[in-house]
């Protein structure tokens, strides 16, 4: 894993990593360590997970073609539903850091190019999802 990841961009990479995990083993419970960003990433983990559908189908309605969810890899996949979960759902948090904060936690599971990607996926939903 590259450790050149902004410090803030950790509690992040532990959303992802929790999702990913629960994708892959639905049946475990979910754990969550102490620390300064529990109740953070478990609000993220558990909102994302419970609105997949309408995160989903919000993805679809503004991107429509230019998106094939059932061939976008995973972890892409976790980075683009937990950002457009905070897009939606953390009107506190500004865009500008939810999108950079998620691109550079996507530098510790994606190949230049699906960073890329992201980044511009994530632009993109961020101006029709937050209008501001």
């Amino acid at each position: 894993m590259k450790q050149n990841v902004h410090k803030n961009s950790l509690p992040r990479v532990k959303v992802v990593q929790k999702i990913y995990g629960f994708l892959i083993n639905p049946d475990e419970e979910i754990t969550y360590q102490k620390g300064q960003y529990k109740k953070y990433i478990k609000d993220v983990v558990s909102g994302t997970i419970e609105r997949i559908e309408f995160i989903e189908e919000t993805i679809l309605k503004h991107l429509g073609n230019d998106i094939d969810l059932k061939k976008t890899d995973k972890l892409l996949k976790i980075l683009l539903f937990s950002a457009v979960f905070e897009l939606i759902f953390r009107p506190g948090t500004p865009k500008n850091v939810i999108l950079s904060e998620y691109v550079r936690a996507s530098e510790f599971f994606l190949e230049k190019a699906q960073i890329s990607y992201l980044n511009a996926v994530l632009d993109r939903l961020s101006k029709v999802i937050r209008k501001n």
